[in-house]
């Protein structure tokens, strides 16, 4: 289940080589109180139960509903908190990048650098991505079926990175809402790529009139259970410890006391899975 090129970023994690790994944190950099703490609960609870364990948090929120919306901390403040967080607990993080120039820069501070959906077709984006050698994760666009992510796929691979994963994020349904297609899983596997289920933003409800988007947190926990039973290889939760109080994203949030009791429900149906073929 863990793609050979992330082993080296894990090497310094005991975990079991039959999980799904995770990527979780915050939606964004909010403070380096907050980026701390969900670190150091996440990091327990997945040490305790054996799953690889990748910090995540956005240094820039570059795609907000309204211009009053939290954005960030400033670029430099955010990837050196994030880059702190990885030396303080020993793990690999990952955060997104939006602009072709970004790209040199954040490489300088986490290890895998992640494409945002709405962006998965930027051509120059993805090169510049690729041209850190750099894992690259791209998360499938709301507007894509599984099958069309083998073009983002063949531009990493020729501009030279052959370390690539896929995220399935959910499909646009109407204006306001998001529908997972769990076919997209499979579709995605047999491009030969690692796939990540974002259980989170895949709950998203968008394009709200009151300019925050929505959003339903008490599916997450079906949304995960269904990814793993398809064969993810990966699981991607954005969770905080006051949801409601988060600067960005707080409605699709997992409430982080929540987190320990899902991924023991979510461990113990993978390695139902596991034997039963």
């Amino acid at each position: 289940m863990i793609p050979n090129f992330l082993t080296p970023l894990l090497q310094k994690q005991q975990y079991n080589q039959q999980q799904f790994f995770l990527i979780a944190g915050p939606c964004v950099v909010e403070s380096e109180d907050l980026v701390m703490e969900v670190a150091d609960k996440v990091y327990t609870i997945c040490k305790k139960l054996g799953i690889p364990y990748i910090f995540k948090a956005s240094y820039r929120k570059a795609n907000r509903t309204s211009a009053n919306s939290f954005t960030g901390l400033g670029d430099e403040v955010g990837l050196s908190l994030i880059q702190k967080v990885g030396k303080t607990f020993s793990l690999p993080t990952t955060s997104d990048i939006h602009a072709h120039d970004e790209a040199a820069e954040a490489a300088k501070y986490i290890d895998i650098l992640q494409i945002p959906a709405f962006l998965c077709r930027q051509t120059d984006l993805l090169q510049a991505a690729a041209a850190t050698q750099k894992i690259v994760n791209v998360k499938k666009g709301q507007f894509l079926s599984g099958p069309a992510m083998q073009f983002a796929v063949d531009k990493i691979k020729k501009a030279g990175n052959e370390q690539i994963m896929l995220t399935e994020r959910g499909t646009t349904f109407g204006y306001q809402d998001l529908v997972v297609d769990y076919r997209n899983i499979t579709w995605m596997k047999q491009l030969n790529q690692p796939v990540i289920m974002d259980c989170t933003h895949s709950l998203q409800q968008p394009n709200q009139t009151s300019g925050i988007t929505g959003g339903n947190p008490a599916l997450i926990e079906t949304i995960a259970k269904a990814a793993i039973a398809t064969g993810a290889n990966g699981l991607f939760i954005e969770t905080h410890p006051n949801p409601a109080k988060a600067l960005s994203d707080g409605a699709n949030m997992l409430p982080l006391h929540l987190l320990e009791n899902l991924l023991e429900k979510l461990a113990t149906l993978r390695e139902t899975i596991v034997k039963i073929g």
